[in-house]
């Protein structure tokens, strides 16, 4: 039967166009749905990776990145486990136990060295008149040293080998803080190597150090391979890639932060099992990694982020520049012990350069009172410099 342009149709026919009338309200809700679907997507996508520019923050919100986070949900806070709940409550009572006032509070000058120390007469120098004032500890992991200074003799601690960017370098750190924090007089700890040299007069850095409440711990994020490229998943849950550090070791801690770091265990136990060159294919180092993480994790605000011990790195090695004697100038020191901007640079591609001024006390003051590396040679030419490099300071 045909069909015209009328309405003459098959009973077959009424019904399929019939049917398809009736479903094509439903479109609507489904297309309202996909929609919202995508929004929420987009605004998860906004809130977790939101981007780090101030001008990627400002597509999403007039007012930056925190436009949005203003009116989402909060991230879940995870839950601790029974050891991080028992380490945080000792670490913070020992934080918020006020320091006991000493008549004679002293700086401990605490060496990691192989052996004999190529400096102690410059040492020597820096020492004299201050009796007192200060304590010295030496580490030895090779050879019994041969001093040449009062000052040293029977400083040496019970030393244990040291392999370098392995844990037994934390272990030498840890054994030097407990035996300086035998003596109750002790209210700073420095650590230094066999290659550092001072600076700065004594009175200047005795100063520096005693007044002011913070620790001189480096710290700072690198999303690189020699920074977060070295975390381990095995450190969670109490170690998150997100709050992983890096930092140079040689530091200068207060008294109460030299305790926590002996008291700490559990995160102790996660970077000696799991930051060791050559697991699961990254070179973790220990001493890098452990101190910056910790403090990042339980006193951010308690620590400078730049270490008082000048190391240059410019030339991006493995391991940092080295002055020979023939480098070794008043002005070469002048400048190190002028420099008022910490410099962290990331080691990704990007080679991210990060300055911050040097507060001391929210002052902008200089950082270094210490350098590295010199050679031994360079001993003479610095005896000689050092009562004009440190007359001014």
């Amino acid at each position: 039967m045909k069909t015209g342009k009328g309405c003459h149709l098959k009973m077959g026919e009424v019904q399929i166009f019939s049917g398809h009338r009736q479903r094509s309200p439903l479109r609507r809700p489904i297309w309202i749905l996909v929609l919202i679907c995508l929004v929420t997507v987009f605004l998860f996508w906004a809130y977790t990776y939101h981007p780090r520019s101030s001008s990627g923050c400002y597509i999403f919100s007039a007012k930056g990145c925190k436009g949005i986070s203003v009116w989402l949900p909060p991230a879940p806070v995870r839950e601790y486990t029974d050891e991080e709940v028992a380490s945080r409550i000792v670490i913070q009572d020992i934080l918020y136990t006020p320091s006991i006032e000493r008549k004679n509070p002293k700086i401990a000058f605490m060496f990691l060295s192989p052996g004999s120390l190529p400096f102690e007469m410059l040492w020597d120098k820096f020492f004299q008149g201050h009796e007192g004032r200060f304590s010295v500890y030496v580490h030895a992991s090779k050879d019994k040293p041969v001093h040449v200074s009062r000052y040293f003799v029977n400083r040496e601690i019970r030393s244990d080998q040291v392999v370098w960017g392995k844990i037994s370098m934390v272990d030498a750190e840890r054994r030097l803080l407990a035996n300086a924090l035998k003596d109750p007089d002790n209210m700073r700890f420095v650590l230094l190597s066999d290659s550092c040299v001072p600076l700065r007069s004594f009175n200047y850095i005795y100063d520096y150090l005693m007044h002011t409440n913070v620790s001189f711990v480096d710290c700072f994020y690198d999303p690189g391979p020699h920074g977060n490229g070295r975390y381990s998943e095995r450190m969670l849950p109490e170690v998150e890639k997100k709050d992983f550090r890096k930092g140079a070791q040689w530091f200068s801690l207060k008294r109460q932060h030299a305790l926590i770091v002996l008291t700490d265990s559990l995160y102790y136990t996660k970077f000696r099992d799991y930051c060791k060159p050559g697991l699961d294919g990254r070179n973790c180092i220990a001493d890098e990694h452990y101190l910056p993480t910790f403090f990042n994790l339980i006193d951010p605000n308690g620590i400078a982020n730049w270490s008082i011990t000048h190391v240059d790195w410019s030339e991006r090695k493995w391991h940092p520049k080295s002055y020979r004697a023939q480098d070794v100038t008043y002005q070469l020191l002048k400048n190190i012990s002028s420099i008022d901007r910490s410099l962290h640079v990331t080691s990704d591609g990007k080679h991210k350069e990060m300055e911050d001024p040097c507060l001391w006390n929210g002052v902008k003051r200089p950082c270094y009172l210490f350098a590295r590396k010199f050679f031994p040679e360079t001993l003479d030419k610095l005896l000689r410099l050092f009562p004009n490099y440190t007359l001014s300071h």
